[in-house]
């Protein structure tokens, strides 16, 4: 069992280090700092067996939760309660020596966290066949690629037999295998009667293997409760947000100008400049700048590109990526014939690519391009900006179908 009591948790924030010293000489009687309250008034408890996942954006709470759980750091309030032998992984590769080879570590972290030698080598082939990455066992762990460290830290983790297990991203740089395998486990820790408390970002998988969650919001518990629910108030939360921010961004304005304080980022840009891109916005059904949206959401691209030499058949495109580099989807003017040219030095068009975001919730890319009719780029623009898709359902893969399902009963009169 675990428990934590109306905990809370302030730092005190000195602008320059000088004021830790005045303020040490003022002897309380002034004050240089600024308190941060990282947790405030949070009260959660987490049965045997059960699994509580903890969601929410970045610099709500989390890692601040799960440490002060897991007794890494004092709460400046309230107290936490815990039943059993506690094993936590919150952040990469702590508690590996580099130097050290994956054996060496495990051998090191079962000690720590309360196994004998004897216990930890009848363990350590389970330990290897879970974490799965061969021969790299017996190497220093500073030539580990950030999954392995993952993979070795979490099977240790759940192989010292805990009554508490906590959790901070475990799944966030492994691969489809080794994500599987860990569902797997979680499962067979909820059987065995172990608590488990997680930090995600992967919603489905909060809603798949969860008992309850908690939604942690500028360092207190917005909501908490059902998965479903909590994932609802929190997706509705984050477009919120986000919709409330878009709308203080500045607009576009004419074709061929790119938007004031707006400027164009991708990742890699090349092309021979026979055309330019000079804009490109995300646009929702209300024609609003948006950077996220539920699935199934009709939305708009519109590019602004401005012809340098004359065109006789130009075209513009767009490509939709994963945020791992997987194409999803790619299309172009002229492959729904609709021509922009031919075009003169100096003229300006502004071409939309209007359709519904039947996707699966995630992060996306958008790749932009300005062609020729031979395929070679005027200005081809990797990643110029990104996009997240949100859905309360969970499932894999990238495309939504947006299925309809039905049930038929035919059995008949059979028993």
């Amino acid at each position: 069992m675990l428990v934590a009591d109306n905990i809370s948790k302030v730092y005190q924030i000195y602008r320059q280090p000088v004021d830790r010293l005045k303020e040490a000489l003022c002897f309380g009687r002034r004050s240089f700092h600024e308190d941060f309250w990282a947790l405030r008034g949070v009260s959660v408890s987490v049965e045997p067996g059960e699994t509580l996942g903890v969601i929410g954006p970045n610099g709500g709470g989390k890692s601040t939760l799960l440490q002060i759980l897991s007794g890494i750091i004092e709460p400046t309030t309230g107290g936490v309660r815990r039943e059993g032998r506690v094993a936590a992984l919150l952040e990469l590769g702590a508690g590996f020596h580099p130097e050290s080879s994956g054996r060496e570590n495990v051998y090191i972290n079962g000690e720590i966290m309360g196994l004998s030698r004897a216990e930890i080598v009848r363990s350590m082939p389970s330990i290897e066949r879970f974490a799965g990455i061969g021969d790299f066992i017996e190497r220093p762990v500073k030539t580990y690629s950030s999954g392995m460290y993952v993979r070795l830290a979490f099977s240790t983790a759940i192989h010292v037999e805990p009554d508490i297990l906590i959790v901070d991203e475990v799944l966030a740089v492994g691969d489809a295998v080794f994500a599987n395998r860990c569902i797997r486990k979680f499962r067979e820790l909820q059987e065995a009667g172990v608590t488990v408390v997680f930090v995600s970002h992967d919603l489905g998988l909060v809603k798949q293997i969860c008992n309850r969650a908690v939604f942690l919001l500028d360092g207190q518990i917005e909501e908490q409760g059902d998965p479903s629910t909590v994932v609802n108030r929190y997706v509705g939360t984050v477009l919120e947000r986000q919709r409330e921010f878009e709308l203080s961004a500045p607009r576009t304005g004419d074709a061929g100008e790119e938007p004031s304080g707006a400027k164009l980022d991708p990742s890699h840009r090349h092309g021979d400049r026979g055309a330019e891109i000079t804009a490109v916005e995300l646009l929702d059904a209300q024609g609003r700048a948006c950077r996220s949206m539920r699935a199934g959401e009709r939305v708009k691209i519109k590019i602004a590109c401005r012809f340098h030499s004359p065109q006789p058949s130009p075209m513009v495109g767009i490509l939709i990526r994963t945020r791992t580099g997987l194409d999803v989807y790619g299309t172009n003017t002229a492959i729904e014939k609709t021509a922009i040219g031919p075009r003169r030095a100096g003229d300006a068009v502004e071409v939309e690519f209007a359709f519904e975001a039947w996707l699966a919730p995630q992060e996306y890319t958008l790749t932009v391009a300005g062609q020729n009719a031979e395929g070679y780029s005027h200005d081809w623009l990797d990643d110029v900006l990104t996009f997240q898709v949100m859905d309360d359902r969970a499932f894999t893969g990238v495309a939504h179908l947006n299925p309809k399902v039905t049930v038929r009963d035919v059995s008949g009169g059979a028993v």
